[in-house]
């Protein structure tokens, strides 16, 4: 056996003994841990075919998983590969063309890849967010208030490609090992170009960005604080932060993220948002982010495991699970607050539906804005951000 067969063949017993739940990054890893015969390299290129596998969707369902994994590998490089050029010459003559003329070549098309359209928000591009899964989106870092030529100057020290998008924004190949090199938290945080722009509409609220007093903002849904961080960048600082979570050890890894990044929160607590708030009735917030936990469909190129094992009745779930989440931390808004509804999802159900919901079950609430950034023409995550303001114009 060849080592190219030898190669294919580890690659499909990992992907056949994988099951949905565990991200397979951590999956992997732990296989490779038990399995010590694989040397650096031989990992890299077995993970790689698996990620080339789960890139093509549903497509190829039909055949046996070696040929998805060769088919993958078609579609998601564009240089000759020794390994295609060794089982499948004829594909490999031919790696360079678009991803659209491979896709006709092996007769799959764009539906095949993501089957769930249907779901799909109508100002999303079906066919560019289907293709997107063949490829691996970039790593995006934001660079802290006053810390850019810090970051750059690392950056230009380790003699790497990047470039500069914005102010702050910096775009890098996804394989740079951006922990090894900076200091995340303090000069940069890793946060994917488009989460780095749901809070752009609060340049348009004086109120938030020339407050006499520190903005209340409570972070509902927080998880690892990125968007905690981002505000009290955006905010200058003057802001009061109280941040909650499901989870106690996510808290914990939060505090310890906010401490590098110098960040004061005011209170963190756990709570279960889809029960109660957790908070007096009476404690209202000017500014309430909800971060709301989703199918995360618009991140699935970054992990598309998550496409292969999707089941479409998980967005009914979660649009559920939204609105109680929704409905608990809405009171605590003050008049005149803002509500800021997030999600890395393009599915209607979790998106528009949920605005129409905010604005039928609670009185003296209108929208300011809502859109799509869709991340299939950036090699990034698409996200959806919606803003609201209780009794009043912003």
């Amino acid at each position: 056996m060849s080592k190219f067969h030898s190669y294919i063949a580890s690659a499909a017993k990992i992907i056949s003994s994988y099951k949905a739940g565990k991200p397979f990054s951590l999956y992997a890893k732990s296989f490779f841990a038990l399995h010590k015969k694989y040397g650096s390299r031989d990992r890299k290129v077995i993970s790689s075919l698996c990620y080339y596998y789960f890139r093509t969707g549903h497509a190829f369902r039909e055949l046996p998983i070696e040929e998805k994994i060769l088919n993958g590998l078609f579609l998601c490089e564009n240089k000759t590969v020794e390994l295609l050029g060794f089982l499948k010459p004829a594909l490999d003559a031919k790696i360079s063309l678009p991803p659209e003329d491979k896709m006709s070549i092996l007769g799959v098309q764009a539906a095949d890849i993501f089957p769930f359209a249907a779901e799909l928000t109508a100002t999303a591009d079906a066919e560019l967010f289907a293709v997107s899964f063949l490829k691996q989106p970039m790593l995006y870092i934001r660079s802290r208030p006053g810390k850019k030529a810090v970051v750059t100057g690392k950056l230009d020290e380790s003699s790497l490609k990047y470039d500069c998008i914005g102010d702050d924004c910096i775009r890098l190949d996804n394989s740079v090992a951006a922990d090894k090199m900076l200091q995340l938290n303090r000069d940069a945080v890793i946060q994917d170009i488009n989460s780095q722009h749901v809070f752009n509409y609060i340049d348009e609220i004086p109120a938030f960005l020339n407050a006499s007093k520190k903005v209340t903002a409570w972070d509902c849904c927080a998880a690892s604080g990125g968007k905690s961080i981002l505000l009290f960048d955006k905010l200058k600082r003057n802001v009061q932060l109280t941040v909650s979570d499901i989870r106690e050890n996510i808290l914990s890894n939060l505090k310890e993220r906010f401490r590098q990044a110098g960040v004061n929160v005011n209170r963190s607590f756990v709570t279960d948002l889809t029960v109660s708030s957790g908070l007096p009735a009476a404690e209202k917030f000017s500014l309430i982010i909800c971060d709301a936990p989703c199918t995360g469909s618009g991140t699935w190129a970054r992990t598309p495991e998550q496409l292969c094992f999707f089941n479409p009745v998980t967005i009914d779930e979660f649009a559920e699970r939204q609105k109680k989440i929704i409905s608990n931390v809405m009171p605590h808004l003050e008049k005149e607050g803002v509500f800021v509804y997030i999600t890395c999802s393009v599915f209607k159900k979790e998106n528009e539906e949920q605005v129409s919901f905010v604005l039928n079950r609670f009185a003296g609430l209108q929208l300011l804005k809502s859109e799509y950034l869709f991340g299939y023409e950036t090699l990034s995550d698409s996200m959806f951000v919606a803003y609201f303001q209780l009794n009043g114009q912003a």
